[in-house]
């Protein structure tokens, strides 16, 4: 009999929204996890409710699932741990909170992962899209620990100070790229539109066109001519350049590379991955993972490749006994703040503290950079767009200002 309960597979349960009276004619709402709709009917008729509508839960659409998205799952799960509330139980109720139907069905396929026996790291290690190695790894951890609470409280910490951290980086980058997109657009329709119809006007004056205003004229007759090509260059170019970016590895070791060295946006970068490398390995290592085991995630962490073989070069050298600080210094790559912290750490024996420190003060360093580069920019986009516009303008009613000097 055993055997045959254990060969028998196991109902998927779904969640379902129910609506009915209870014994007084109130209308009484709720949802129920069950098999089918005749389980959840019996069920609810058992507590004396008369079901009027029972609908499954939709489960599928709804947008992308965003590494905000799990960051929030994240600090909701310490949360409710913390308080005390079953791990089943705190799945539960962040699925059927969440606004999100594509967030809804993968937490309820971990949910069902873990109530069939299978542990909780094992469970988001189905789904690496969304839950990386080291994501799982801090959550083995926690379990092997005993103290998963206490980790998961970490883990939040960690993916809310790495979302904000992008998302500073972000800001800096979107706003000068998207004013010139625009600025291109707007010069495109003066060339296409504008231009011609002063040319137009122009050709009835029968006189002689200064320089600007032909080389302007010149240059719209071949956008008029050309656009299509323009475009399809500039748009096609621009989709295989992303898509070679994201699918070819030396393609994203060249971008890395040059994106260190660009004027001022390179000092940003790089202080925003010195402070992702020194965040995760605090708190890897702070959750008592070894070094060199830590160190497997702390590269791509840092989501840059000169990083990524920096890191693999400080774990074959600390694997075979040296210092993690004098690995470091050999790869050239770190600031000797970093370095201090990093030897300060290791005599002391705080090393999480000290590299924690340290991603804090390059962390308020992005903040103030991403400051300081947004009231630069606008100045600086302002002159662009003022010799871009103004010349073209000035070109154009150059000829009529001629005109109205001869009269």
């Amino acid at each position: 009999m055993a055997t045959a309960a254990a060969a028998r597979p196991s109902i998927k349960e779904f969640v379902f929204e129910w609506e009915g009276k209870d014994k007084n004619g109130k209308v009484v709402r709720g949802e129920m996890r069950s098999g089918g709709e005749a389980a959840v009917n019996a069920a609810l008729r058992r507590q004396g409710v008369l079901v009027t509508k029972v609908k499954k839960r939709r489960l599928s659409g709804g947008r992308s699932i965003k590494q905000k998205d799990i960051a929030v799952f994240t600090r909701q799960l310490a949360t409710m741990m913390k308080a005390g509330v079953p791990l089943l139980q705190a799945f539960d109720i962040v699925a059927r909170g969440s606004p999100n139907p594509k967030l809804t069905r993968l937490l309820t396929d971990i949910r069902s992962d873990v109530e069939t026996g299978t542990s909780l790291s094992a469970a988001f290690r189905k789904h690496p899209l969304y839950f990386n190695a080291l994501y799982c790894n801090l959550v083995e951890a926690g379990e092997a620990g005993g103290i998963l609470e206490a980790l998961l409280d970490r883990l939040a910490l960690y993916e809310e100070k790495t979302l904000a951290l992008q998302q500073k980086i972000k800001s800096a980058l979107i706003y000068p790229v998207a004013v010139l997109v625009v600025a291109f657009v707007v010069l495109s329709v003066i060339m296409i539109f504008v231009i011609p119809a002063f040319k137009d006007v122009f050709s009835s004056f029968g006189a002689d066109l200064p320089a600007p205003t032909l080389a302007v004229i010149a240059m719209s007759e071949f956008f008029v001519a050309y656009w299509y090509i323009i475009f399809g260059v500039l748009i096609g170019g621009g989709y295989f350049f992303m898509q070679s970016w994201r699918r070819s590895e030396k393609m994203q070791k060249f971008m890395d590379r040059l994106l260190l060295k660009i004027p001022v946006f390179g000092d940003l970068i790089y202080k925003s991955v010195i402070a992702r490398w020194t965040r995760t390995l605090s708190t890897m290592f702070a959750a008592g993972v070894p070094l060199v085991e830590a160190l497997d995630s702390v590269g791509g962490a840092s989501g840059n490749a000169v990083f990524v073989e920096a890191t693999e070069k400080i774990q074959k050298d600390v694997a075979t006994g040296s210092a993690l600080t004098s690995s470091m210094q050999a790869t050239g790559v770190f600031p000797s703040m970093v370095l201090q912290m990093s030897s300060i750490g290791e005599e002391s024996g705080s090393l999480d503290h000290m590299l924690g420190k340290a991603a804090e003060f390059y962390e308020e360093e992005v903040d103030e950079m991403v400051k300081g580069l947004s009231s630069l920019m606008e100045p600086f986009i302002i002159v662009i767009l003022g010799v871009l516009i103004g010349g073209i303008v000035v070109s154009m009613y150059l000829p009529i200002f001629k005109l109205g000097a001869v009269v």
